[in-house]
């Protein structure tokens, strides 16, 4: 029984890392996938949602508003990185995009040393998050985790109605078809793609607002995720929202699980000698392997709409 408890428990711990890298690709997916720009910054506008909500959380005491504090911060950046910048290497090859993103990703990083430091204050959560709920008997789980949990699946529905209901949704799915067509209807193409970056980095700094609580923000710690956050993409197809939330889901609980088993699962079959060094070893391999599996068998992702 003991094992089960603590089986569910990383359940969902991977749960919820999944719903944070949904968060954090669920609006790259749409800049990959209708504008054709591979935006590297996702993963640094990720770290300024978690440093902004530290710093102000920090100077505040409020962790309530210090989160839409840090979601307005990173569409307001975000929003002038595409404005200033980044729209003038749409027609540019995919070399001179993760090129001019990469350097966003190098200027915001020193750009938080500067005005932050290395490592941002940590978060302490109100008391009323800062409790545990009795799940199951034996089995307690923290509540502002759940509450992460939930809010993802919220963001989840609403990009749900927003991308399938909404006539801006209509727009954005005509301009992943042909962009040409819906410019020559007379949209404002230019605005629409701006409005996607500035949702894409508003989801990027919600994930670290929730995030800062749990990880404790520093520089440089976009880079691990946005490379998680591309083999969910790659997972879930292009374009695909859905195909993002489904792949994220799959990628935290893999991560999760296989951290917390393969080194046991390596000594039950091969020994204990071989599981110190071979165990962490293929925990963090499992989800590259999944990747490149996935990429010979169904190269257009596992959850990608069929064409």
């Amino acid at each position: 029984m003991p094992s089960l408890l603590l089986f569910l428990e990383q359940c969902l711990n991977g749960i919820q890392f999944g719903v944070m890298l949904f968060l954090i690709t669920a609006g790259l997916t749409l800049i990959v996938g209708i504008m054709n720009f591979v935006n590297l910054a996702q993963g640094a506008l990720f770290m300024v949602g978690a440093f902004v909500t530290g710093w102000f959380a920090a100077k505040t005491g409020n962790y309530y508003v210090a989160i839409p504090v840090a979601v307005l911060a990173t569409v307001v950046l975000g929003a002038l990185m595409e404005i200033g910048v980044l729209s003038w290497f749409y027609h540019r090859p995919h070399l001179d995009q993760v090129l001019a993103s990469f350097g966003f990703v190098m200027i915001l990083n020193e750009g938080s040393r500067m005005l932050w430091g290395s490592q941002a204050p940590p978060v302490m959560l109100p008391p009323e998050l800062d409790s545990a709920v009795n799940l199951l008997p034996g089995l307690t789980y923290p509540l502002f985790r759940l509450v992460f949990i939930l809010a993802g699946l919220a963001v989840a529905l609403f990009l749900a109605i927003l991308v399938t209901r909404t006539r801006v949704g209509m727009l954005i799915r005509a301009g992943a078809s042909d962009r040409d067509m819906v410019r020559g209807l007379g949209v404002n193409v230019g605005l629409l793609f701006t409005f996607i970056f500035a949702l894409a980095s508003a989801l990027a700094g919600l994930a670290g607002g929730l995030s800062a609580p749990i990880l404790s923000a520093s520089v440089g710690m976009g880079e691990p995720v946005l490379i998680l956050g591309l083999v969910v993409i790659v997972l879930g197809g292009i374009g695909s929202v859905r195909g993002a939330f489904l792949a994220a889901l799959l990628v935290g609980l893999i991560d999760t699980l296989g951290r917390s088993y393969a080194t046991t699962l390596v000594a039950a079959i091969f020994g204990a000698s071989a599981a110190t060094s071979l165990g962490p070893s293929l925990a963090g391999m499992a989800i590259y392997i999944l990747m490149a599996v996935v990429l010979a068998l169904r190269p257009e992702g596992l959850f990608a709409k069929r064409a």
